[in-house]
């Protein structure tokens, strides 16, 4: 039964993130007569709904059902596909990412919170990291295969991308419908709530950190691969055509990472890992500034190796510092709620930043922030471990001082 979880839990990813508008939905906002104002002040609203949302979903996930929060995502993440196809104008690409904000907050943390419980309740802990690493290789390959198309299609029929965004998102309602339920447990659900989630929080100063420093990855990824993705294609001057070719390409390397998550394990730690190729994505970001067409697409592709590789390992490392079962969805939505929240900023600081022309010093500086920030947070993780690892001393050496007395 764990394999037929992971094998669905396989073909949803696929299916639920295949949006072919990806390559081209800032070209089609434009020439719906949107402004680049417009365009990323929608993405930074999109942010800031997804953050209002996020965790309250995450706390009524934990309480009922995960199941049933994986298919009403993909049934709004389909109506959303649709929206831009009979509204494109300001207010219907507005309402397109307000459904899908809304969509992924269901999704964000219920997906990885069933499938960890599943093959816990299940014996299997061991299964889980390669189980969301090939999930999201699954879904990546599917966009290699598809995205190329997309500046084609776009050419032919405008609203064609949207329509098979639709078309993928409803196959991903049909597989949610065949998941399982959670077996049997001794946590009672129930009883979980957003007061616990923080007292969980509270008392765990590591996992608080492995959440910020999440926060990096996601950013970055992001922010190049979504919002500025197209415009550093256009200012190299790429043909329109070749957008969904080049995203597929970065999407195969993705995938190559994220099939292989435990590639690191024999020579680093997961916090050294993570740290090691956040702080490579953030120097890919930097080098696309002085760099050609060429050396353009070499950095896109070693900055999609890098967040294959990360993303597994960083949901492993949430899994496993969350003490109470019963809060996990709750807590995986909150870092997604931190990690949207900050891309929030990003996209209101990027647009002032394209609208003076100045691209590339967003690029420089994004990454040094990003470089400083991997740093204090690698420093303050050791200082939290030799802390606890004082504390256990002293607990131990008290403890043996009753027994030294008798």
């Amino acid at each position: 039964m764990p394999e037929r979880v992971v094998r669905l839990y396989k073909n949803y990813q696929l299916s639920n993130s295949l949006l072919v508008w990806l390559p081209i939905f800032y070209l089609y906002q434009r020439e719906s007569g949107l402004s680049d104002g417009q365009i990323f002040g929608i993405q930074a609203i999109y942010y800031v709904a997804f953050c209002l949302l996020d965790v309250p979903t995450g706390m009524i996930a934990d309480r009922y059902d995960y199941r049933r929060f994986l298919q009403a995502g993909a049934a709004l993440l389909t109506l959303a596909n649709l929206v831009p196809v009979f509204f494109p104008s300001y207010w219907g690409f507005l309402t397109h990412f307000m459904i899908i904000a809304l969509a992924y907050s269901f999704t964000s943390g219920a997906g990885s919170a069933y499938v960890y419980e599943y093959l816990h309740r299940s014996g299997a802990d061991h299964a889980y990291r390669q189980a969301e690493g090939s999930a999201r290789a699954y879904a990546l390959i599917g966009r290699v295969v598809c995205l190329p198309a997309a500046g084609v299609l776009m050419q032919w029929e405008p609203t064609a991308p949207y329509w098979l965004s639709a078309v993928a998102t409803t196959a991903a309602f049909v597989v949610a419908l065949r998941f399982p339920k959670l077996p049997p447990g001794t946590v009672h659900h129930e009883n979980a709530s957003v007061a616990q989630a923080w007292n969980v929080l509270r008392r765990a100063p590591l996992l608080a950190l492995i959440m910020v420093q999440g926060v990096a990855i996601f950013t970055l990824a992001r922010i190049l691969q979504a919002n500025l993705f197209q415009p550093v294609l256009d200012a190299k001057h790429l043909p329109v055509a070749w957008f969904g070719v080049l995203m597929a390409a970065t999407q195969l390397f993705e995938a190559a990472g994220a099939a292989r998550p435990g590639l690191l394990r024999r020579r680093v730690s997961d916090l050294g890992a993570v740290f090691g190729l956040t702080v490579i994505m953030a120097v890919c970001l930097a080098f696309i500034v002085p760099a050609g067409i060429a050396g353009t697409i070499a950095c896109l592709c070693v900055f999609s190796l890098a967040t294959g590789l990360s993303f597994p390992v960083q949901r492993q490392l949430m899994n496993d510092a969350i003490s109470d079962p019963r809060t996990r969805a709750t807590l995986l939505s909150a870092e997604s709620l931190i990690d949207r929240a900050v891309c929030s900023g990003a996209i209101f600081v990027l647009g002032s930043y394209l609208s003076a022309g100045a691209m590339n010093t967003f690029l420089v500086h994004a990454a040094i922030t990003t470089v400083v920030l991997m740093i204090a947070i690698a420093v303050l993780i050791k200082w939290v471990r030799l802390r606890q690892g004082d504390h256990l001393r002293r607990h131990r050496e008290a403890s043996s001082e009753p027994d030294q007395q008798r």
